[in-house]
């Protein structure tokens, strides 16, 4: 098997984020490129000496597992790090609009006894998630399961989301709206940012999970 064919079957065998994946095959081939011109430097012709390369190199499927796994820590990673620094971004962000908005104080006496805990529970659940991504950030640069770890915080994810639209929606409906929210700029543009966020950190969850099944199908992100 030459350099291109051989190159073509790995990239066909990997699934990932595709900036890693286009990283992993390039410096596969470069590795390859640079056997091949070193046999050929010693007098072989370049057929024979790219096919000499490929056999050194090993075969795609001895090679790709290794390389998989590297493409599910950098998926975990990257899940990690839009955790770790959007969701308490989003939290202060989101504390800071209720503390300027110019709502009535008497508005407070017709919420019911539970918004402030409900109120409470949602900052320290998102708060949290940082800490718990930061553990994984850390477990993942230091050898942790790639895989078990990815699979893991995916659904960290995905109950995070479902944790987060629940006490939302119960707040919004203590709340009684508040008046004038919605013609509020401020706190438009949040409610825009916060939405994309959750959609991203949705789209990477749902990446992560599938990148971590049993029996990955190769694909392009």
């Amino acid at each position: 098997m030459l350099i291109d064919d051989y190159v073509t079957d790995l990239r066909r065998s990997l699934n990932g984020p595709y900036a890693a994946k286009r990283d992993l095959v390039v410096e596969a081939r470069d590795s390859l490129l640079d056997a091949a011109e070193s046999f050929e430097a010693g007098g072989m012709d370049r057929r024979s000496a790219e096919l000499r390369a490929v056999e050194e190199f090993g075969p795609v499927a001895a090679i790709a597992p290794g390389f998989q796994e590297e493409l599910v820590a950098c998926a975990g990673r990257r899940l990690a790090w839009l955790l770790f620094l959007s969701v308490p971004a989003i939290a202060l962000m989101w504390a800071l609009v209720w503390r300027v908005f110019p709502y009535d104080v008497h508005e407070w006496v017709r919420r019911p006894d539970w918004f402030v805990p409900a109120a409470r529970a949602l900052d320290i659940a998102q708060l949290l998630s940082g800490v718990v991504a930061g553990v994984l950030i850390v477990a993942l640069r230091r050898g942790a399961d790639s895989r078990r770890v990815t699979r893991a915080l995916a659904f960290y994810t995905w109950t995070l989301l479902g944790v987060t639209f629940g006490l939302s929606s119960l707040l919004v409906y203590g709340a009684h709206g508040p008046l004038g929210f919605s013609d509020y700029l401020p706190g438009t543009l949040i409610s825009m940012v916060s939405y994309v966020v959750v959609g991203v950190q949705a789209w990477h969850a749902l990446q992560c999970q599938r990148l971590t099944r049993p029996s990955v199908v190769a694909a392009r992100w």
